[in-house]
């Protein structure tokens, strides 16, 4: 059997930003694979210089393999450097970097969610003006290869809807809440421990983290402009262990969810806490791992799963980019996919929903006095507002009690009219505290 041909094709040289996790599993792998990834890619490619400023600790990581230097413009403005890889994070810095090794002809490879999907925008229209590409599928999903499903896999089908559990810090704790009982506040001590989540969280828990990468998948889905500031977000911290036994009581388990979907009058962009029939397949994933579901018309749903975040989960995602990106080096730029899958000017201006005109159905969780007449009076409120009942469990007063929980799950209804039902409902002297609201998803 006759060995493969190596490539005449000249070597891509790469220059990293950032070799701390990501940056070092990247390192990692194409070093590891370099002779696999070669004959993928037509060529070889190299990291020719990392520039980091823990100097000692790259030099370590790297050894001879590459230059090493504490300045990343003096990356993004050397000559022989072919694709600037971005991993340092942040905003401020990364958007500088970005923009300027576009305007040096740089083609760039990022996994930075947060810069993407607050100035994709900018980004994306420098990047067209010089004919050169932006890859970034390990901004979402880690190694999970969405980004690419979404522009190219699915290009037949009209994007219906997008459900996914994107944040593993989040799925962790409900999967700790949920399997051991433990409290929010235990759950995320457990995930910090582990390494699983920062020392402030609050991105991770408050469904920010998770709302950047639906802003991208939602611009690549329904072809719109990136818009992270319309998203709606919800985190998991006000979930009780109460909610999650009663979710499961009635068949449903608890995720924190990213859900897109196109409708006659735009488009919903939401993050919130989502009940889910526990028998859909996403209703499974447990521990730090994602999935996420996409619904097209031709395909019907398609189901991605895998390591959201890591060392070389995520590498493998930012060297795949590499390869795409050394392969469409010398093809006519209008004849790549483009960053948003639609071609630039064909981008939609359909408007993102307020959260009050999104239906969906809700779970509805009230502290009462045990009198008699109370349900009749809550189902009233529901019925003015179109507000139906699906199913309803009313537990029985422990002995010398007086106080009740009443749960509900409603058929579809409009946000804005749960709202002014839970108003009304929370003003009942019968009615202690506030009423815990849910969001369900069939998913169907």
């Amino acid at each position: 059997m006759s060995k493969a041909k190596p490539s005449a094709r000249k070597a891509i040289n790469v220059g990293l930003l950032g070799i701390g996790t990501v940056g070092g599993g990247a390192f990692t792998v194409l070093s590891r694979n370099q002779e696999e990834i070669a004959r993928r890619a037509g060529c070889a490619i190299a990291i020719k210089v990392v520039a980091d400023q823990e100097l000692d600790k790259a030099r370590r990581l790297v050894g001879k393999r590459a230059a090493v230097t504490a300045d990343a413009y003096e990356v993004i403005g050397n000559p022989d450097i072919d694709i600037v890889v971005e991993l340092i994070g942040g905003t401020r810095v990364a958007k500088d970097l970005i923009l300027k090794a576009i305007a040096n002809g740089k083609h760039v490879v990022t996994a930075n969610k947060a810069l993407l999907a607050q100035h994709g925008n900018e980004i994306f229209a420098a990047a067209q003006k010089k004919d050169v590409m932006v890859a970034f599928e390990a901004a979402v999903g880690g190694g999970i290869p969405i980004i690419k499903s979404l522009r190219e896999g699915l290009t037949a089908n009209r994007i219906e809807w997008i459900a996914g559990i994107i944040n593993g810090t989040s799925n962790f704790i409900l999967s700790e809440m949920r399997e051991n009982g433990a409290s929010f506040e235990a759950a995320l001590k457990e995930a910090q421990r582990r390494g699983y989540a920062e020392a402030d969280p609050t991105f991770d828990v408050e469904g920010v983290d998770a709302a950047h990468k639906l802003t991208i998948m939602a611009a690549i889905g329904f072809g719109i402009p990136m818009q992270f500031k319309a998203a709606y977000t919800e985190g998991i911290s006000k979930l009780t262990q109460e909610d999650i036994k009663y979710a499961e009581a009635l068949g449903y388990r608890i995720k924190l969810l990213g859900i897109t979907k196109r409708k006659a009058k735009g488009i919903e962009l939401r993050v919130h806490p989502t009940l889910i029939p526990e028998r859909r397949l996403i209703a499974s994933v447990e521990g730090v791992m994602n999935a996420i579901l996409v619904k097209g018309d031709a395909v019907g749903q398609t189901l991605y799963y895998g390591a959201g975040a890591g060392a070389e989960p995520t590498a493998s995602a930012v060297v795949a980019d590499l390869v795409d990106v050394a392969r469409m080096l010398t093809a006519d730029p209008g004849h790549r996919v483009p960053h948003l899958a639609f071609q630039p000017d064909q981008l939609s201006s359909v408007p993102i929903l307020p959260m009050g005109e999104v239906e969906t159905a809700y779970y509805l969780r009230m502290r009462v006095q045990d009198r008699p007449g109370v349900l009749a009076d809550i189902t009233r409120i529901l019925a003015d507002l179109q507000i139906s009942i699906d199913a309803m469990v009313q537990k029985e007063p422990h002995e010398g009690e007086e106080q009740v929980d009443i749960v509900m799950l409603t058929h579809l209804a409009v946000e804005k009219n749960v709202n002014a039902a839970i108003a009304k409902i929370e003003k009942l002297p019968v009615v202690i505290g506030s009423v815990t609201r849910i969001r369900l998803e069939e998913l169907s």
